[in-house]
């Protein structure tokens, strides 16, 4: 580590004074960033591209005057500069031919892969959002080969992410780039960011930047909500399905001056029929009642940027059996009612603008309370968390950036089932350094590390490094390794377990989860037809040093929660993706994707000793074909999307008396969508799971809920049929 610091030394100490920087974001007439758009100086023509969000920095030298901005289909457009602006400029370009309905002659794919950042980035926009229902983040993912999600369980409803192989407990989750929904929000937090509130959905595979923490193993997934300052004045959404589902949402933005201005989201959804499609008597899907509100304020001004926001939502949800299908005088019910209240602020200040020297303030908390019953046990569990980052980020030159900063968080549980107590509080402080050297973007390399101490488990060092190179400019190579760290909430994050009969053994004293994470991405970029055609390749292992088991296999009544010890437990994941937009056929794109998971873990026998398996309910492999076409005029939309999962392995089943299968067999599962647009507003009509593949006898001896064998956690496809439906957008463009 000293040679490490030595090296940094060496470099800062040859930095040179940096230029006058220019900053700024160039995006369309509805707001879309343009991608890989032309800025240059006229004096000069050294000039700059705008990157996967459409923004761009470029130095400013002596009598330049006179910036140019240009992109295919779009008029150019020149601002004068007399002085260096201290604030990012806001560039709209205009389309080159204006008619009746916007003209799009340049379309950019909607999931966008940074050929610019350092880390493995995904990023789905607006765009690539609107070409599936996406209610909420849990169904945002469709069209993404990376992400999978599934139902914990047949009876609650609730859902989880799965990255690289892993669950979604090791993807650390942020909103607008600080953590969110950890502990008890976990369980049902994919449901809470409704879709249409998304601007953008960042995913980082494998270990990320040590800024944001230590707990991301298997990656990041980052939501960014519309900004009050450029997101439209007015925008609504109306969904409804056959399957008696209904939702609303609407968001409004005001300018109260040029530095001030705020928006407000609504939400409202609900699901109140009764649906048994497999006939087993119980709900397929929940009923659930769903309202979400969130204000959001944004101040601007030379030198100091601040943000402020708060949200408060409310659910109830009930599942169980379907009393309009069975008559039953004392049904079995799962009800869930949750109560959530968050706030936070971002403060920036920039100190050197000809440096980018800043310091920024981040801080949140929330409180979250779930109060359930399945059937006769009650489950309550009450969280408070603060959190807090103080950063200071300065570029000494254009080769060198330094980041560093103090952090704080802090996790109060109050939970309690029937007779038992769980209540638990950690505290955690840290502090880390990241150091990033560019080569003119050919070469990258960062380095960071955090140290950090928690009232749990002591201190604890996580050190990260990321390298970029890109020896031509059709191929990046990407690698990463580093270590990640996780405090296990069992019962928080996993009481849908308690809708089985199975018994709950939680050892005690369990310790933290360590891991060590290593990635490599190789991404080509091949002309052809005047297209690109891109081909994505990757591969990451996880290894456990320290793990904590889910155990379902060593007995068929029991859950097992035990340390890792002596054992072994890793994760490898390979994946190939290709897109190409045809050039004969302006508007399509098609993306295939294939993965392949060895997902494997040590598990102890009664007799004491550990025999290895793949991770239950884990598909083997995962394919992907989407295809859409946008019309030239922007009228019409078709949406395609297919996926092909592997087969997979069961938990063991009870050896006399087995009541399930030890694998599941490979399936497919379809979803389409149509949109029409107009000016101002557009209707969209689809279909999930259009061929009506389900899951056969999902909830284990369903007729006798109350039995020892009762289990509905024994999920590896769809619980639900085919769904239609259909959905009214309506914007008032801020011009």
């Amino acid at each position: 580590m000293k040679y490490i610091f030595l090296i940094i030394t060496l470099l800062l100490s040859a930095y040179s004074t940096a230029e006058d920087i220019v900053k700024g974001h160039v995006c369309d007439e509805d707001h879309n960033p343009l991608i890989g758009a032309n800025v240059h100086w006229h004096e000069t023509h050294r000039g700059v591209v705008t990157n996967e969000e459409g923004n761009f920095e470029i130095e400013r030298r002596a009598g330049e005057k006179s910036l140019m901005i240009s992109y295919i289909g779009h008029i150019t457009q020149t601002i004068t500069i007399m002085e260096t602006p201290k604030e990012m400029l806001h560039i709209i370009l205009k389309g080159d031919v204006e008619l009746d309905e916007v003209v799009v002659t340049e379309h950019q794919t909607g999931m966008i892969s940074s050929r610019t950042d350092i880390f493995q980035t995904q990023r789905l926009s607006m765009a690539e959002l609107g070409r599936a229902a996406c209610c909420n983040l849990a169904e945002s993912f469709e069209t993404n080969p990376s992400v999978d999600v599934s139902f914990s369980d047949a009876a609650t409803g609730a859902r989880q992410i799965k990255l690289l192989g892993l669950s979604g407990t090791y993807v650390q989750m942020l909103t607008e780039n600080y953590p969110n929904f950890r502990g008890v929000a976990q369980l049902y937090g994919l449901d809470y960011v409704p879709g249409p509130w998304m601007e953008s959905i960042q995913i980082s595979k494998g270990t990320s930047s040590v800024k944001n923490g230590y707990e991301a193993i298997a990656g990041q997934i980052n939501v960014e909500y519309k900004k009050p300052h450029t997101q439209d004045k007015f925008f609504a959404n109306l969904f409804v399905s056959d399957a008696g589902r209904y939702e609303a949402n609407a968001d409004a933005s005001i300018l109260m001056n040029d530095n001030l201005s705020t928006s407000l989201f609504v939400h409202y959804s609900q699901e109140k029929v009764q649906q048994d499609d497999n006939g087993d008597g119980f709900l397929d899907i929940p009923l659930r009642e769903h309202v979400n509100v969130m204000n959001r304020w944004q101040h601007r001004s030379n030198q100091y940027v601040a943000q402020y926001g708060i949200r408060y939502l409310n659910e109830s949800r009930t599942g169980g059996q379907a009393t309009e299908y069975i008559n039953v005088s004392d049904p079995y019910r799962i009800n869930n009612a949750t109560n959530r209240v968050e706030g936070y602020t971002k403060q920036a200040y920039i100190l050197n603008p000809a440096r980018v020297e800043s310091i920024a303030l981040i801080a949140s908390g929330s409180y979250h309370e779930q109060n359930s019953m399945y059937d006769y046990t009650p489950y309550n569990v009450y969280q408070k968390n603060l959190y807090a980052s103080l950063m200071y980020e300065a570029q000494y030159s254009p080769l060198h950036n330094i980041s560093a900063g103090l952090s704080f968080n802090g996790d109060r549980f109050d939970e309690n089932t029937e007779n038992t107590v769980l209540d638990r509080r950690e505290l955690v402080s840290g502090a880390y350094l990241q150091y990033t050297l560019n080569l003119q973007d050919r070469f990258i390399l960062l380095a960071g590390v955090r140290a950090d101490h928690s009232s749990m488990y002591k201190s604890f060092v996580t050190p990260r490094i990321h390298l970029k190179y890109n020896p031509f400019t059709w191929l990046n190579v990407r690698a990463s390794a580093g270590l990640g760290y996780r405090t296990p909430n069992i019962l928080t994050e996993n009481n849908f377990l308690l809708s089985s009969s199975r018994k709950l053994v939680i050892d005690s004293d369990l310790e933290q989860e360590k891991a060590f994470n290593t990635g490599l991405n190789v991404a080509f970029y091949i002309p052809l037809g005047g297209k690109d055609l891109i081909i994505n390749t990757e591969w990451y292992y996880t290894s456990f040093l320290k793990q904590v088991v889910t155990d379902m296999d060593s007995n068929p009544h029991e859950v097992h929660f035990y340390n890792l010890n002596g054992g072994k437990a890793y994760s490898n994941s390979f994946q190939i993706e290709a897109t190409y937009q045809f050039p004969f056929l302006r508007g399509f794109t098609l993306t295939g994707a294939y993965r392949y998971t060895d997902a494997k873990t040590d598990y102890r026998n009664a007799s004491g000793t550990t025999t290895r398996f793949r991770k239950p309910l884990i598909s083997n492999y995962k394919g992907m074909l989407t295809a859409s076409y946008l019309s030239p005029l922007k009228k019409w939309q078709f949406d395609l999307t297919g996926q092909f999962n592997g087969g997979g392995r069961m938990p063991l089943p009870d050896a006399v008396n087995p009541l399930w299968d030890t694998s599941y067999k490979s399936f497919q599962v379809w979803n389409s969508q149509i949109t029409k647009y107009f000016r101002t507003w557009s209707v969209y009509l689809g279909s999930e799971n259009m061929f009506d593949f389900m899951q056969m006898h999902p909830i284990i001896d369903a007729s006798n809920p109350r039995g020892n064998n009762f289990d509905s956690t024994m999920i590896w496809g769809p619980i639900h049929g085919r769904k239609i439906y259909v959905g009214l957008r309506y914007n008032i463009p801020r011009i």
